[in-house]
């Protein structure tokens, strides 16, 4: 991510700060002009109102959180993957982990009040944020897939079955990590869901290993 210049920077950081403690309909531009170390003024000469300081803010906030999903990703699913149970395990652990947790706490507002947010910030931090982590997701499992090792299917059904059967009971038992739970339920917890996973996806029986087995 290229670096912001320093007011720049200094506006979204405590705007981020706001939105995330006060949510989006209580925010003011004078409680982010405190929380910033800067005038009004000068936040209106970066954006235009509200909406677009919070456009701007969960757009730099989902960015980063993505391409450290992303990095986390690759380090258990990219390249050579010997055990892919325990690439899928690693890979949901540090899914479910709380991350960003100022992030999360802004994720936790926009769901509180998704109706009194601008339509167009909601899909832009989908696009920059979750649906960005999805495809790489997928394009990791489609490679499974082509490879046999996962049956061929929708890749990106796939992808949210992993996620919800692994990593989702962190997300809501934990409310995105405000109430993190222990790391050794955590780890049960993807392992759990990477076996029902691995059940689901299983590749069809190699036939001929079947009559092998069967002949004998």
């Amino acid at each position: 991510m290229p670096r912001l210049p320093d007011k720049r920077r200094a506006i979204l950081r405590g705007a981020l700060t706001v939105f995330a403690r006060e949510g989006y309909t209580r925010a003011s531009i004078d409680q982010i002009a405190r929380e910033a170390g800067v005038s009004t003024r000068t936040i209106y000469n970066h954006v235009a109102d509200k909406a677009a300081l919070f456009g701007a803010v969960i757009d730099e906030s989902a960015t980063r959180v993505a391409e450290s999903q992303i990095e986390a990703m690759e380090k258990h699913l990219g390249g050579e993957v010997a055990d892919l149970r325990e690439a899928l395990v690693g890979f949901a652990q540090e899914h479910a982990a709380p991350g960003d947790r100022e992030h999360f706490a802004l994720v936790r507002q926009i769901a509180a009040e998704v109706g009194h947010i601008p339509a167009e910030a909601v899909e832009s931090w989908q696009d920059t944020g979750p649906r960005r982590v999805q495809q790489a997701l997928e394009a990791h499992l489609a490679r499974f897939m082509a490879e046999g090792r996962l049956r061929a299917a929708n890749p990106s059904r796939a992808a949210r079955h992993l996620v919800l059967l692994s990593a989702g009971e962190v997300t809501s038992r934990s409310f995105h990590g405000a109430l993190p739970l222990p790391a050794a339920e955590v780890e049960q917890i993807a392992r759990d869901g990477v076996d029902v996973f691995l059940r689901a996806y299983a590749p069809p029986p190699d036939p001929a290993n079947g009559a092998l087995a069967h002949e004998e």
